[in-house]
């Protein structure tokens, strides 16, 4: 399990009302922003409705806990991490529409998360962008959505990335890989690119259509070549969350680990309709990260244009730093 990446984050359908309705802020600069008080539980209590808020309520009112310790499991068996069974590319006959309530994915959508993370023991701003593209690209004979995120620590652009999400007929999201680039002091320092069926990499899910607490935990995709292991399961369902954005009800959240970091869990916030509005964490998580939605826009066909030539640019740069990994994928178009 990594720092929030785009595989991890998720996006907001336009046209929302009613209770859960995105409140979009006024600024979505990804640079100096106070970062948003950790959260590292789901709330203990069901709510069936909310107000929606342009800025989050005091903690006290989102019921949260201010410990887990009691419901921390004990850390998963590594016969655990395996590829998710189940895999069928017969099964995505719509794999673009990607319409998962939990993960809705709209080209055009751009996301703005903030937070912080814990790093040498100081404290981090931390901010990620998210950007569904009208670009598509077709792997092991399914065409995947892409996605460009950007992270970026204190400001600085730490790392640009783009991932690849298809819809399976019965509404499961899969991951099917991704290429990001990790920069330090504006240089390119690692490129450690996963993708489907390239170095017994295996494609997995990112969130289920149906989610049900007590359910097997799933695989979030499989790269050994990279140390790519996330899984997930459910862990809460009916939650309420507020964060800059908004207040949330009916929210669920589920729980993410991987095999290299025995004990550590983030908690992903799923609000219906909407998708990823918060990260949390729990567990001996060295890095203590929190994110939360602060605004989500529609792009103009102007800014659009500009995302596409972006994600086709940091394309260009895969083929020639990944050329056995990412070089063996068909072009994005």
């Amino acid at each position: 399990m990594r720092r929030l990446r785009i595989t991890h984050v998720l996006l907001l359908t336009a046209g929302l009302a009613g209770p859960g309705a995105l409140v979009a802020c006024s600024s979505d600069d990804p640079a100096g922003v106070q970062a948003p008080s950790p959260t590292i539980a789901p709330p203990t209590s069901p709510v069936t409705s909310a107000p929606v808020s342009a800025s989050p309520p005091d903690d006290s009112t989102a019921s949260v806990p201010t410990t887990p310790a009691s419901r921390t499991p004990a850390p998963k068996p590594t016969t655990e991490f395996v590829p998710q069974p189940g895999y069928d590319r017969s099964a995505f006959t719509r794999s673009t529409a990607v319409t998962n309530k939990w993960f809705p994915l709209r080209p055009g959508m751009r996301m703005t998360f903030r937070g912080q993370t814990i790093e040498d023991g100081e404290v981090i701003k931390h901010a990620v962008t998210f950007i569904v593209t009208d670009l598509t690209k077709v792997i092991d004979g399914v065409r995947n959505v892409a996605v460009w995120e950007r992270d970026y620590s204190d400001g600085v652009l730490e790392e640009a990335e783009l991932a690849y999400f298809a819809q399976a007929d019965n509404g499961d999201v899969w991951h099917f890989g991704q290429y990001p680039e990790v920069y330090e002091e504006g240089k390119l320092v690692e490129s450690p690119a996963w993708i489907h069926g390239v170095k017994g990499a295996r494609a997995g899910i990112t969130v289920k259509a149906n989610p049900v607490v007590g359910g097997p935990s799933y695989s979030q995709g499989w790269g050994p070549a990279v140390g790519w292991s996330d899984r997930a399961k459910t862990y809460r369902t009916n939650q309420r969350t507020c964060v800059a954005a908004g207040c949330f009800t009916g929210v669920l959240v589920t729980d993410e680990y991987s095999q290299d970091e025995p004990g550590a869990h983030q908690l992903k916030y799923y609000a219906p309709g909407v998708g990823n509005v918060r990260v949390g964490f729990y567990g001996n998580d060295p890095t203590k990260e929190t994110l939360e939605l602060t605004s989500a826009r529609m792009m103009s066909a102007a800014d659009r244009a500009e995302a596409r030539a972006e994600a086709l640019k940091l394309e260009r740069s895969a083929y020639r730093h990944s050329k056995d990994v990412y070089g063996r994928t068909a072009p994005l178009r």
